[in-house]
């Protein structure tokens, strides 16, 4: 199975999971959790999975996706078809944030220039 197929499946079974089973409220009271995207290594021993918070606390969250992290792999290693299921690392994904930082600071200079 090839590594991009991996990630996108880990991805929607990580999706389906943290939405419909985990009850921490670290993660279960955040409205907006997104899965950006999964980097495993090619030897399938980590998966470092980037998640976007857009509501609630981010390190709350990712604090509560790692506590679960044992029964997120255990329902992946019961949902694909393969040996080994990686060891799971949640990492928070800033990338949409930095966007809306530099959005914000095009918007602001389209203002000055308009001004002038």
């Amino acid at each position: 199975m090839k590594i991009e197929r991996v990630n996108s499946e880990i991805a929607k079974i990580l999706t389906e999971v943290i939405g419909e089973d985990i009850k921490d409220p670290r993660v279960s009271e955040c409205k907006m959790l997104t899965i950006m995207s999964v980097d495993t290594s090619a030897d399938l021993g980590v998966a470092l999975v980037f998640v976007s918070v857009m509501d609630g606390d981010p390190e709350a969250v990712i604090e509560g996706l790692n506590a679960a992290k044992g029964y997120l792999r255990n329902a992946l290693f019961k949902r694909m078809k393969i040996r080994t299921v990686p060891e799971l690392k949640f990492l928070l994904d800033t990338s949409v944030d930095y966007g809306f930082k530099i959005d914000k600071i095009l918007q602001q200079l389209k203002k000055e220039e308009a001004s002038d």
